[in-house]
């Protein structure tokens, strides 16, 4: 008690669920499948776990692994795990083994929690795993225990239920490690603290108008930036968490009707199978419902389709190196009256900084000066402020790079409008230069998803011996539709400037990212191979 200082405390997520369990005891915290938890016994839940751990010498600092898709397990670890003091590490669950023993060999985890579906990437590497002192079987889809190790409920019940002090002195202590995709060799560990986890969940609620009244679907994975914080904002509020453990447009529309579900993210990906499931089911929703999206830049066209079903979409924008969403495309009232495709249009934007983020810009990279606010002079996004990383994990290059001239850098190129909104026109490697002319594969992109028989496309640049590099278009047709090359060179000549059409158009399935991010670096890669560019 003598730390107790009056006038401050460490602010940390940890203590929303103490909340939450005290003023809404009897509240459904937690829904998955006909499983259903109280937020006493949420709470509960969580004390066991913690408790379990420390008695396996799990401490301050200390790094436990979580390989778990949007179950209760993974939920409960976001609050175990830091208040025990210890470092939250949520592996993406689609990775293959060596990306798998890269993270948690490099993460140093004592601790690793795996999901039976994906014991089978686990199994091969055991061995490699020097550091890791337990592993634990999370037994959901079966009751076999593949790895060995306790059972995840078995686990649990050999910890205590007695409250737990936070072991948490300091707000900038870690509390998480996300691994970034490692799309530029291998993946960095990107550290949050506590005070940004706090903030930046609380910053969420605001911007989404999220309440105690609201039910939250995990279309989001978790290990995403834990869950953009709303791991710990939904919680903060005394919401519901319902949790999903396949992300598939019939299960999604079925939850939302079951559970009232008011609110979930997700990607432009996800949105395209809603709103394709929706049209081909005649399903219009019945009650309100705030979709965020970000990970990519949504189409018009994308917000367009989802709106007519009855959805409100929310545009947000970020990175794992900002906690997740850092900007807001802040809805004004004078656009309610613009016709539907002009409102869409504004929604693309990335818009301006969150309530809690404050410190957004676009600067010419070179010399770090704000470029003019007139919507066409293009310049990098950078970022400050309390939800912004520590830094990468063991990697002090790397984060002495990431924040050259006092800012963050995202590696975004954007515009910013005289209302100060941004608009992100390409990554730095996406960009085409093309006899001199910058093309964004993002404006591209936009007008070829207005071609009524596209489903999905992603535009890069491919060598070209006359112009230096030109945009090659991979596209996926809708279901039924048989648009061919012509179509989409001329609908786009007929829409944009001619020189930014692309030269060649194909027919393919696209990489995606266990987000549902297109990979468009695979694509390049395969274009430029055996040659110097674009291979970033």
């Amino acid at each position: 008690m003598e730390n107790m200082n009056v006038f401050f405390d460490v602010l940390t997520p940890v203590h929303f669920i103490r909340r939450s369990a005290l003023v809404y005891p009897d509240k459904t915290a937690v829904v998955y499948n006909d499983q259903r938890y109280t937020y006493r016994e949420f709470y509960e839940r969580v004390t066991r776990l913690g408790d379990a751990l420390r008695q396996l010498g799990v401490g301050k600092g200390d790094k436990v692994a979580f390989i778990c898709p949007n179950i209760p397990p993974m939920l409960e670890a976001h609050y175990a795990v830091p208040l025990i003091g210890a470092v939250l590490v949520s592996v993406n669950i689609r990775l293959a083994s060596a990306e798998i023993s890269y993270i948690l060999n490099h993460s140093d985890s004592k601790v690793v929690f795996v999901d039976n579906e994906f014991a089978g990437v686990v199994k091969p590497i055991v061995g490699e795993l020097s550091q890791v002192k337990k592993i634990v079987n999370i037994c959901d889809i079966s009751a076999d225990r593949p790895l060995d190790g306790p059972e995840y409920e078995e686990f649990l019940a050999t910890g205590s239920t007695a409250e737990i002090v936070p072991v948490v002195d300091d707000e900038y202590q870690n509390i998480t490690i996300n691994y970034t995709s490692g799309t530029t060799g291998l993946p960095k560990g990107v550290m949050y603290h506590h005070r940004g986890a706090y903030l930046n969940a609380l910053g969420e609620m605001l911007e989404t108008g999220f309440n105690s009244t609201s039910a939250y679907l995990w279309t989001l994975p978790m290990f995403h930036c834990n869950g953009w914080c709303f791991t710990w904002g939904v919680t903060a509020m005394s919401g519901t968490h319902v949790c999903l453990r396949k992300v598939v447009p019939e299960e999604i529309y079925k939850m939302i009707d079951r559970e009232k579900v008011t609110h979930l993210c997700a990607a432009p990906t996800i949105l395209i199978g809603m709103s394709t499931y929706a049209t081909a089911n005649s399903l219009k929703l019945e009650r309100p419902l705030q979709v965020i999206t970000a990970g990519a830049p949504p189409a018009p066209t994308i917000i367009q389709n989802m709106e007519s079903i009855g959805a409100n979409i929310l545009h947000v924008y970020g990175l794992t190196e900002v906690y997740g969403p850092h900007t807001v495309c802040s809805w004004k009232e004078e656009w309610a009256d613009l016709p539907a495709e002009e409102q869409a249009k504004i929604k693309s934007r990335q818009g301006v900084s969150y309530i809690v983020a404050m410190y957004t810009d676009v600067v010419d990279p070179l010399t770090m000066q704000p470029v003019p606010r007139d919507g066409k002079t293009i310049g990098e996004i950078v970022m400050r402020g309390n939800n912004v990383m520590m830094g990468y994990y063991k990697d002090p290059q790397a984060t002495a790079t990431a924040f050259e001239g006092g800012w963050f850098h995202s590696g975004d190129l954007a515009v910013i409008h005289p209302d100060s909104y941004i608009q992100i026109m390409d990554r730095k490697k996406d960009i085409i230069i093309s006899g001199g002319e910058n093309i964004s594969t993002v404006e591209v992109e936009n007008v070829i998803y207005r071609h009524p028989g596209v489903l999905e496309v992603a535009v890069v640049a491919v060598p070209d011996e006359k112009w230096g590099e030109v945009a090659k278009a991979f596209v996926v047709a809708k279901e039924g539709a048989n648009p061919t090359a012509e179509d989409i060179i001329a609908f786009c000549k007929a829409n944009m400037a001619k020189f930014k059409a692309p030269k060649y158009v194909v027919f393919e399935a696209l990489p995606k990212t266990a987000t549902g991010k297109i990979q468009k670096f695979k694509l390049r890669e395969k274009e430029w191979q055996g040659r110097q560019k674009k291979v970033n």
